[in-house]
């Protein structure tokens, strides 16, 4: 950095989770570029506490009710909205888990603000929206899941029409050598045994379903302007490769890395510059050897191709299957239905809601409310 240059201002919402904890592991480290100017989480009053002590930002808003009343933060959803328009900040790394994300993600597109973009819900319910905010307000996206970073990294400064295809890796979560009868009957532990990532509780689920692939190929595909059809999975076991891009002369790039989200995150927030100290560890490739590639088994993981058509019909659909596979994975982690519950509910939702309207905030709030409903109705929940 520059002598005088000016250092950024950085809100953290969802600074409590996996990646909240990580990017401030990540902005410690950063201190002369980057400076938290605000901290949000949904609960673990007690973990932000500390995290206030360290950071000391200009604001602080926690979700959860309880919070001693003499306290001066924010309590209840609008402090992320509240976050994400401030004047001190100039990025916005929203890594809230689900829907609950989106308006924070809406307000700073239209502050002019860069959202370092962890919270893939935020594009896979309101993808045009997002385009329409960060357009009328001159805000960017730039991703912080590893793969779309991956993806990113590959095509910087090329034009899209150069690109025939892109293809997303995945690591195959718990269940990858379990038969289909084996998975419908896996156990909350059993779905929380990540191999390669230490994650939160439900996009670990959503690992193991693979609905959280799902998810990124629909947030591809907004993110980078790619047809589904240009759009491809293969599992992964060693999470090293984080996607490849296949340009249109048969050339194909990948962007290799140990799985750790430092580096995706640190790339988030200075792209396109690359800086030292990402905190990853040099990469060996003979200790990171044999790296594999297998095709998905769809037959075992349903949710995959479930989100994917709904990304393919458009509309409230995406909104559906997001908001049906969080009511579902919620109640599964409550033991209230079966893991292989999970994509039979969001097929339901799909046929009952999936051509709700979805021309603004309101319906797209509409079509999630009504999802949710149908997933605790489905299970008389």
């Amino acid at each position: 950095m520059t002598r005088g240059a000016r250092v950024s201002g950085v809100a953290v919402l969802g600074s409590t989770g996996s990646i909240g904890t990580t990017a401030l592991r990540v902005l410690d480290r950063q201190s002369a570029r980057f400076r938290v100017a605000a901290l949000t989480a949904f609960n673990n009053a007690e973990l932000l506490r500390q995290q206030v002590d360290r950071f000391h930002p200009s604001f602080v808003g926690i979700v959860e009710n309880g919070v001693d009343p003499g306290s001066t933060w924010r309590v209840g959803v609008n402090c992320l909205v509240e976050a994400a328009r401030r004047e001190d900040v100039d990025i916005v790394l929203n890594a809230v888990v689900g829907a609950a994300g989106l308006e924070a993600t809406l307000v700073a597109l239209e502050h002019g603000k860069r959202v370092a973009l962890a919270n893939k819900e935020t594009l896979v319910m309101a993808g045009q929206l997002v385009a329409e905010a960060s357009a009328s307000g001159g805000g960017e996206i730039v991703p912080v899941d590893s793969e779309h970073s991956a993806i990113l990294q590959c095509i910087s400064g090329r034009p899209g029409v150069e690109v025939r295809r892109v293809i997303l890796t995945a690591s195959g979560g718990p269940f990858r050598e379990w038969d289909a009868n084996e998975v419908a009957e896996a156990t909350v532990a059993d779905a929380l045994r990540h191999p390669t990532w230490q994650m939160g509780r439900k996009i670990t689920v959503d690992s193991a379903t693979l609905a959280n692939k799902a998810l990124e190929v629909i947030e591809a595909h907004f993110l980078f302007g790619l047809s589904y059809d240009r759009i491809e999975v293969v599992v992964h076991p060693q999470s090293v490769v984080h996607s490849f891009v296949e340009f249109v002369d048969g050339s194909v790039l990948a962007q290799l890395g140990v799985p750790s989200m430092e580096l995706p995150v640190l790339y988030a927030l200075t792209h396109p510059d690359r800086i030292p100290d990402s905190g990853v560890p040099p990469f060996d490739p003979v200790a990171q050897s044999p790296l594999t590639f297998e095709p998905v088994r769809t037959e075992s993981f349903p949710a995959l191709q479930l989100g994917v058509a709904a990304g393919r019909t458009g509309g409230a659909a995406p909104a559906v299957f997001n908001a049906a596979n969080e009511e579902a994975v919620g109640l599964f982690l409550a033991g209230r239905i079966r893991f292989g519950d999970i994509p039979v509910a969001i097929a339901g939702a799909l046929d009952a809601l999936g051509a709700m309207p979805s021309h603004d905030r309101p319906s797209i709030l509409a079509a999630d409310a009504a999802a949710r409903r149908f997933v605790r109705g489905f299970f008389k929940c």
